[in-house]
């Protein structure tokens, strides 16, 4: 799934359940149906994107991959499950003690002026509310599969970067531009049976969050520049969204 041409978001979840039926109906443990998948969609992403498009029919693609890869697991002595290594996160640095400068002094904080410090305050909260309109309109485009009202909210160099996690099948690269990320956006949050769009706070700022009977799909964060979403951030990994499930 690339570029525009992206399935939309019922279709992603229906393509992993369908898989996951296939391993739970094979081995009967979820944990070890999960893996599978992953390990599914993990070939998917190896391959090269030429040879990605060149599947005319990729649930197909998956389906035989999900069954190939249980025929390996009941072969593997044991049955046991032997998860491919994946590289570990870099280190992070040290942080740097706020309580000292490099020189070792101690470090002096500025305090501003009770005037200044009300100025801000306010600066903030316009700010604030500028980007909740700008995102309920396009909250509200995106319910409505609205392209036109999409691309009157999006700025001309627009992006969007979906996470799948290798979890679903999302884009692997950026979409760019006002155009293509309207279909993009368009083609993958709209057609949602039963699914609930809400405004809600997402990394301290309005954004989108989509559920399903309480469970959340899609966690969907906006950049915001004036009146324009410059930035469009979906996160679709189901490891990242069970915080923002309900009963």
């Amino acid at each position: 799934m690339t570029g525009a041409g992206a399935e939309s978001l019922a279709e992603m979840l229906d393509e992993r359940q369908h898989l996951l039926e296939i391993a739970l109906w094979m081995f009967g443990s979820e944990v070890t149906a999960d893996r599978i998948v992953q390990e599914t969609y993990r070939r998917w992403y190896a391959l090269g994107d030429e040879d990605r498009a060149g599947i005319a029919v990729p649930r197909a693609w998956l389906t035989r991959v999900a069954g190939s890869i249980c025929l390996e697991l009941l072969a593997t002595p044991g049955g046991v499950w032997h998860p491919v290594p994946s590289a570990a996160p870099p280190a992070a640095s040290p942080a740097a003690s706020p309580a000292a400068s490099p020189a070792g002094d101690p470090v002096r904080r500025f305090e501003p002026a009770p005037g200044l410090a009300q100025l801000q305050a306010r600066s903030r909260q316009a700010m604030r509310a500028g980007h909740d309109r700008v995102v309920r309109r396009f909250a509200a485009a995106c319910d409505a599969g609205d392209q036109a009202g999409l691309r009157a909210v999006l700025a001309r160099d627009v992006l969007v970067v979906s996470d799948g996690g290798g979890k679903l099948r999302a884009a692997v690269h950026p979409t760019y531009g006002a155009d293509a990320v309207a279909r993009f956006v368009t083609a993958l949050l709209t057609g949602r049976p039963a699914t609930e769009v809400a405004v809600g706070s997402v990394n301290g700022r309005a954004g989108l969050v989509l559920r399903r009977a309480g469970r959340a799909v899609a966690v969907v964060s906006v950049s915001v520049a004036g009146a324009e979403v410059t930035a469009v951030w979906i996160v679709l990994n189901p490891d990242k969204l069970e915080r923002w499930h309900r009963p």
